[in-house]
């Protein structure tokens, strides 16, 4: 049971905006100065594709409150077809969002730190390095 009360899409909401400042914070770690590649990695690291594809490494780690706050991203109802992700990509990435936004409510910053650290780890690297 959550012990917060906003629907899915509020903690996607807030979600979105830490999982955005979480990516461009390692990008800026890793040495890249450019503006333009910045950009490029970050918008390759947070769209519903990749969002969709991290969450499946995260499942399994979740606590009883973070399934339950994916749970009511994944499951809110979209009122239109999103543009460059299916229906279950754009809901599993609404639902990663939906996790974070609880933890940030939450203010749990180390678990934030370790699950986009474990979520986005692989892929980081591969995009650091074709940018």
């Amino acid at each position: 049971m959550l012990d917060i009360n906003y629907n899915g899409v509020t903690l996607a909401y807030i979600g979105d905006a830490v999982i955005e400042l979480a990516i461009r914070e390692m990008l800026i770690s890793s040495g890249i100065t450019d503006t333009g590649r910045l950009s490029f990695a970050a918008q390759k690291l947070v769209c519903a594709q990749t969002q969709s594809e991290v969450v499946e490494k995260l499942l399994p780690l979740l606590t009883c409150e973070e399934e339950a706050a994916y749970k009511l991203g994944r499951n809110h109802r979209i009122s239109g077809k999103p543009k460059h992700a299916s229906v279950s990509e754009y809901s599993r990435a609404t639902g990663l969002e939906a996790i974070f936004g609880y933890l940030h409510l939450t203010g749990n910053t180390e678990r934030i730190q370790n699950l986009i650290h474990t979520a986005y780890d692989g892929i980081f690297s591969d995009i650091k390095y074709k940018i």
